[in-house]
């Protein structure tokens, strides 16, 4: 055998794994797919919500994989995070990602939050505690406060409620692709999993 045809058989023989593990993802069970397609935000892209909630562990738990997966998303895609506001408790914290956001503070913020609940155990399930943590971090308390009940604050809420709605949204973290599909951590089995099954879906809408 020349050296080109055992080059060839060895690629061949590292991705076998990737194909087989790519061609074992069943619609229904490692993922699902919308009844009804969604309208994505992201024009040409290919477009990835992450559902979260700043209460919930498995999120904080699931930041750092999102995080390292997210420095290596291909070009065409856009990655967008949703505060799901999935129950009236829920709904403080959806305001207050959005009141960041407004202020070009969100990411600068994002994982102190995640730190402070789950590490830290501040209790931090009111706009007043949300509001003296992040001063505490150099955020303007007072404009915090003001955006906070800003009626642009309250219609990107609204549309996180929606969106919530739309994917049928039972539980955090999910992850939905492109309008069409979405991926649970009871689904996938894991969160590494969710990312892989993510990168497939991603790769599959594409073609």
């Amino acid at each position: 055998m020349n050296t080109v045809k055992k080059i060839s058989l060895l690629w061949i023989l590292l991705l076998l794994p990737v194909l087989s593990q790519a061609k074992d993802y069943v619609e229904g069970k490692d993922y699902s797919r919308l009844e009804k397609p969604v309208a994505t935000q992201s024009g040409d892209k290919v477009e990835v919500l992450e559902f979260f909630w700043y209460g919930c562990p498995h999120c904080f738990a699931f930041e750092p994989s999102l995080k390292k997966w997210k420095k290596n998303i291909p070009a065409n895609t856009q990655f967008i995070r949703v505060p799901a506001p999935l129950n009236p408790r829920w709904m403080v914290h959806t305001k207050a990602y959005y009141t960041l956001q407004i202020m070009g503070e969100d990411d600068k913020h994002h994982d102190a939050i995640f730190k402070a609940m789950h590490i830290d155990k501040k209790k931090l399930y009111s706009k007043e505690a949300l509001a003296d943590f992040l001063a505490s971090r150099g955020v303007d308390k007072d404009k915090f406060l003001s955006n906070f009940d800003s009626f642009a604050v309250e219609m990107r809420a609204r549309q996180a409620m929606q969106l919530a709605q739309q994917y049928q949204l039972q539980g955090v973290p999910m992850l939905a692709i492109n309008g069409k599909y979405t991926v649970s951590g009871s689904q996938a089995g894991s969160h590494q999993a969710m990312l892989e099954i993510t990168n497939y879906l991603i790769e599959k809408e594409s073609r």
